[in-house]
């Protein structure tokens, strides 16, 4: 059976079963707590964001909507509370970075200066191959000094990178688990196809927040668009398939508001509970669609989860 540790029959997360049974086509407004593993729930995180793309918070349960395979689904347990987060920091410092390593660096600053006592990060690089800077810490002036002496060279092998730091973030101690990827999107180095990676992807229980540099067109060959045009849409890809942000800047001022977004969204989550429509058949893959009402607002989730 694939991997589905957010779906909570597994993982014991959440605990509300009295009030569950009482009332099973009531959402409510509680805080989530500890679920029994018979009982069949599945936990939807959810980010909410105005047109300027700025995260909201303070909306109820009434606000909410949730389907899977297309069958609206009544919301069983609703909570808005901001938890400790455990959060991969996925820098691109390949040869392609080289003239955008300022702007990188200075989004991952403009994340840890938000970072709190509780939450801990790791720090991987993006090159030839990926490397690991920083174990898990939850120490962010650390990260700030290891930035320091970063140095962009080399291919790119950006796809095996996020893959191993996918692998890492089985050792996160909270639940809450997010990875930020700062690049271009260039891929020339990966043993990995996109494809593989994006199954993954959709397999775990990490949101991607991706912040993808591009340059100003003049002046640049056919050929370097493209290739441009293909990365950007493989960071666009790994933060829809996880229910992420994504970010595509190409003023070096827009960085850091991005990054500050994603730090907002990666704290300020929403967290709805339901129970799946009748059986479902092991393997197979249940699309989940979350709305939100309001004109201007809209919900970032997962798309799905494999049964």
């Amino acid at each position: 059976m694939a991997p589905r540790s957010w779906l909570l029959e597994s993982i014991a997360l959440l605990l509300f079963t009295p009030l569950l049974a009482a009332q099973p086509q009531t959402s409510r407004s509680v805080p989530l707590q500890t679920l029994r593993a018979d009982v069949d729930m599945v936990m939807v995180p959810i980010v909410v964001t105005d047109r300027h793309g700025t995260v909201v918070t303070g909306l109820d349960a009434s606000r909410f909507s949730v389907r899977e395979n297309r069958v609206p689904r009544p919301i069983a347990a609703f909570s808005k509370e901001e938890e400790p987060c455990s959060v991969g920091i996925v820098l691109d410092l390949s040869g392609s970075m080289r003239g955008k390593l300022q702007d990188a660096t200075a989004a991952v600053r403009a994340f840890l200066a938000g970072f709190n006592t509780e939450d801990e990060t790791f720090l991987m690089a993006v090159s030839s191959r990926p490397e690991s800077l920083l174990d898990f810490t939850g120490d962010a002036a650390t990260l700030q000094n290891r930035l320091i002496a970063v140095r962009a060279e080399g291919s790119t092998a950006l796809v095996d990178t996020v893959f191993l730091a996918l692998n890492r973030m089985r050792a996160a101690r909270n639940p809450r688990k997010s990875l930020i990827i700062v690049s271009d999107g260039i891929d020339n180095h990966s043993r990995y196809s996109k494809a593989e990676l994006l199954r993954v992807v959709q397999e775990q229980d990490v949101a991607i927040h991706t912040i993808g540099i591009a340059e100003r067109p003049a002046g640049r060959k056919p050929i370097e668009l493209t290739e441009e045009s293909r990365g950007l849409e493989l960071m666009t890809d790994l933060a829809a398939r996880s229910g992420g942000l994504n970010f595509t800047v190409v003023n070096a001022q827009d960085i850091q508001p991005a990054a500050v977004k994603i730090g907002r969204a990666i704290r300020e989550q929403y967290l709805l509970a339901y129970r799946p429509a009748g059986e479902r058949a092991s393997g197979q893959w249940q699309s989940i669609e979350v709305k939100v009402a309001g004109p201007q607002f809209r919900a970032y989730a997962r798309k799905g989860y494999y049964y």
